[in-house]
C-alpha cells in the first residue's frame, strides 16, 4: 500500500463505499514572532475551512506529551492518544488520510503514530490542503466513536542510545535544514550542530516545488546517494520528531523501511553528557 495519496484519489475514496476517515492536523512549528505577531492557530484555520467530513487533531496537545526531558514533541501518552483517534472517529477496519495545510510534517507526525501503534491502513494526502481542489467546509463534525485500539510497536523508534548506535553501524539521517546540522544557526535548542555519524538530509529535499512529493525512483537515487540501499538499516531525527516524520515518510514511498527517534535533536542537545559534531563532516 502506498504512503500516500493524491487528491483526486482522495477525492474517488471519499465517494465509495468505505470512505477513509479524514485527519486535519494543520500546525506549524513554534519560533519566536515578532512582537503582537500571533501565533498559528491551527484549530482557527481548520474552523476557516476543512475538507467535508475531516476531523481536526492537535499536534500538540494529542500527537505528543508535554515537553520534557524527552525533548519537545515527546510521544503521546499511548492510552490518551488511542482515546483521541477513538474519538476522531478511528477504527482499525476503516482506513485513515491525515492532511495539515501543505508542508506535510504534521501529517507525517500522525500517519507515523498510526502505524507505529498498530493501524493498516494510513495514507498523507499528498501536498496537503493545497492540493485539494474539492470543496471545503465549516461545520464541525461529529463522527461516530471509533474502535482502534493502539498497540506500540509496528514501526521502528529509536530512544538517543539507538540513535547514536545506528549512527555507527548503518545510518543515521539528520532532516534539520543544512545550516542547523552544521551547527551554524540554532533558534530554538541550546546547543547546535549533530548527532556524530549522522547524515545531512534536509527533508525539504523530499519534495518539489508544489510541496508534494517527488517520484519513488527519485527518492530512492537521492537516498542512495545518502548511502541507503535496500538492505541499509535507517533512523531519522530532526529538532523535535516532526520533520522527521515526514522523512520517514518519503523512505516508505521509496520503498525504504526506517526508524524514527522522537526525542531528535531537542532531547539530544539537552543532555550536556552527549557528544555534538559541527560542520559538514558526520563525525
Amino acid at each position: 500500500m502506498n504512503a500516500i495519496i493524491s487528491a483526486s484519489e482522495l477525492a474517488s475514496a471519499l465517494a465509495g463505499g468505505n470512505p477513509p476517515v479524514l485527519l486535519d492536523v494543520r500546525w506549524q512549528l513554534s519560533v519566536p514572532k515578532a512582537a503582537g505577531e500571533p501565533s498559528f492557530d491551527g484549530r482557527a484555520a481548520y474552523g476557516a475551512g476543512h475538507i467535508p467530513g475531516a476531523v481536526f487533531v492537535d499536534l500538540d496537545r494529542e500527537l505528543a506529551s508535554p515537553p520534557g526531558a524527552g525533548g519537545r514533541h515527546p510521544l503521546p501518552d499511548v492510552a490518551e492518544f488511542g482515546a483521541a483517534m477513538r474519538r476522531a472517529g478511528v477504527s482499525s477496519g476503516r482506513p485513515v488520510v491525515v492532511y495539515d495545510g501543505g508542508q506535510g510534517w504534521a501529517a507525517a507526525r500522525a500517519w507515523w503514530l498510526l502505524r507505529w501503534t498498530g493501524h493498516p491502513d494510513v495514507r498523507v494526502l499528498d501536498g496537503g490542503l493545497t492540493a485539494w481542489e474539492g470543496p471545503l467546509e465549516t461545520s464541525v463534525p461529529t463522527p461516530a466513536e471509533g474502535d482502534f485500539e493502539p498497540a506500540p510497536g509496528a514501526t521502528g523508534l529509536l530512544d538517543a542510545d539507538g540513535a547514536a548506535a545506528l549512527a555507527r553501524s548503518g545510518v543515521l539521517l539528520d532532516a534539520r535544514a543544512g545550516e542547523r546540522y552544521r551547527g551554524e544557526v540554532e533558534p530554538i535548542d541550546p546547543v547546535g550542530g549533530h548527532i556524530p555519524g549522522a547524515v545531512s538530509a534536509p527533508t525539504t529535499d523530499n519534495v518539489g516545488a508544489d510541496g508534494r512529493f517527488r517520484p519513488a525512483e527519485e527518492l530512492r537515487a537521492r537516498f542512495r546517494e545518502l548511502g541507503v540501499s535496500g538492505g541499509t538499516e535507517v533512523g531519522v531525527y530532526c529538532g523535535s520528531g516532526v520533520s522527521a516524520a515526514h522523512e520517514v515518510l518519503a523512505l516508505a514511498v521509496a520503498g525504504l523501511p526506517a526508524a524514527l527517534y522522537v526525542g531528535s535533536w531537542s532531547e539530544w542537545s539537552a543532555d550536556p553528557s552527549r557528544p555534538v559534531a559541527v560542520g559538514p563532516d558526520p563525525r
